[in-house]
């Protein structure tokens, strides 16, 4: 269909067309001025999303969606409308309470049923670059809705405070719990380190095992220092008892022994001297070697006597480094003790030293928990306080009258479409050759009207068209 055909329809449908359209138009504005009036009141509030001032200067960015979605989500709950009724003391009013018993018949909760009746004109739009939020009331009373509004805003402040303080005392109350669990723990590993102390005798250990240690070095040292003299006294004793005896160091220093040595050699000299004048059998001559050896008898008994004292000094050092020896071993073990039972006190301190850390962490956190679960600071604050407005918001009489034209005139279209496919006739020449399949080569004007230029040139355009060829004849 052209734009020409529908000209020509709308013109032959005018009447029904315009009644269509002033029945739109005059419906439309009847409703909106019968309506009742509905004002709007609008409160703002700023959410703050970071945590705490400290730690608010490492925040940086905007809130996510997700954020702003879950806050919109909480204005629109069910715990926040009933919070404005609370607040605003409707359940105790008996009115209010009436008209709930008449309607419900008592089943129910008044909080829950106005909290109902609430959100049905409560609009929520959050800000698309910000993080704030407007919340809008719709009453016929202005005042009133300016107080929902504002009580609506009051009671989000407070739920945001609860949602954040009462995990918060559940959270100090868990640690509050954890806490004395592990201050138990700790106690009892300061009290088996304590008895193991007291059992052990140790009051610090790792000084006494460094003495006991630098003891020990001592008692190898002395072993050492025995073991040599012991093996040089049985190499003088050995010497001793062999046939060089008279060679030792003792011997060749005792006085005795060198002075019998030189008696001898006195006592030989001059029995050589007499053997060179007398003869053998001589009185002098026997009394010189029986002088000689008395001498040699005497030299020989005090050499025994020296050579026994080194015998006697081997034996003390054998048993003197028996008993070092036996005091090493014995210094060993109790090293070995020692070591082993500070291993054993190490242990029992890394358990204290455990159950301190894990004490001091759960310790953190309960007071972490607890300051916020005492903070009266919401992250919600007021922006905008709802004032009541001067002009309704709704009905839009101008409003509602534009759009009911622009409406009415698509139905009034509609309208004379759907009657002309209904009773279809022809209204121009496109009509006519549409419907006939022919082409038009004239058209008469209608009587009593003048033949205008367009008209002419027209039908001589319609006059120049080529006709349809003729059918041959066979």
């Amino acid at each position: 269909m052209t734009f020409t055909q529908l000209l020509a329809i709308l013109r032959a449908r005018w009447i029904v067309a315009l009644s269509v359209l002033g029945l739109t138009v005059g419906l439309t504005l009847a409703i909106s001025l019968l309506l009742p009036k509905q004002y709007k009141a609008t409160a703002s509030v700023l959410i703050d999303f970071k945590p705490d001032p400290i730690s608010a200067l490492a925040y940086g960015g905007l809130p996510s969606p997700a954020m702003m979605a879950t806050q919109v989500d909480i204005i629109g709950s069910d715990r926040v409308a009933q919070r404005v009724v609370r607040n605003l003391k409707l359940n105790e009013n008996p009115q209010v309470r009436q008209q709930w018993l008449d309607e419900t018949k008592g089943q129910g909760s008044i909080e829950a049923w106005m909290g109902a009746l609430f959100q049905r004109n409560m609009d929520v739009e959050p800000s698309r670059e910000s993080s704030v939020i407007s919340l809008s009331y719709r009453s016929p009373d202005p005042r009133f809705a300016a107080a929902l509004a504002n009580a609506y805003v009051q009671a989000y402040i407070e739920t945001a405070l609860e949602l954040r303080v009462e995990p918060a005392r559940q959270y100090a109350s868990f640690f509050d719990t954890r806490a004395k669990e592990a201050r138990e723990t700790l106690e009892k590993a300061q009290a088996r380190y304590s008895s193991f102390q007291k059992e052990n005798g140790i009051f610090a250990s790792d000084e006494r095992l460094d003495i006991e240690t630098a003891r020990l070095t001592e008692l190898s040292s002395q072993v050492t220092a025995l073991q040599a003299i012991a093996a040089e006294s049985t190499s003088r004793l050995q010497q001793a008892q062999g046939a060089q005896g008279d060679r030792l160091q003792e011997v060749l220093g005792n006085a005795i022994v060198g002075q019998l040595k030189a008696d001898l050699n006195r006592a030989e000299a001059r029995l050589q001297e007499l053997g060179t004048r007398l003869g053998e059998a001589h009185p002098q001559m026997v009394e010189a070697r029986a002088s000689v050896a008395e001498i040699r008898a005497r030299l020989e008994a005090e050499t025994r006597k020296v050579t026994s004292g080194v015998g006697v000094t081997n034996t003390i050092n054998r048993q003197r480094e028996q008993e070092i020896q036996r005091a090493l071993e014995a210094q060993r073990q109790k090293v070995l003790r020692m070591k082993a039972v500070r291993d054993e006190g190490l242990v029992l301190i890394r358990d204290i030293e455990n159950a301190q850390r894990a004490f001091d962490a759960i310790q953190q956190r309960f007071v972490q928990t607890s300051l916020e679960s005492q903070t009266t600071q919401s992250n919600v604050n007021l922006l905008t306080e709802a004032l009541p407005p001067l002009e309704p918001s709704s009905p839009r009489v101008m409003l509602n009258t534009i759009l009911a034209f622009v409406g009415g005139v698509l139905l009034a279209i509609g309208a004379a479409l759907g009657l002309e496919l209904r009773d279809r006739r022809v209204r121009n020449i496109d009509d006519a050759a549409d419907a006939l399949g022919l082409p038009v080569i004239g058209s008469l004007p209608k009587p009593g009207s003048r033949i205008r230029l367009g008209g002419a040139s027209l039908m001589q355009k319609r006059l120049q068209a080529p006709l349809a060829p003729a059918p041959k004849v066979s």
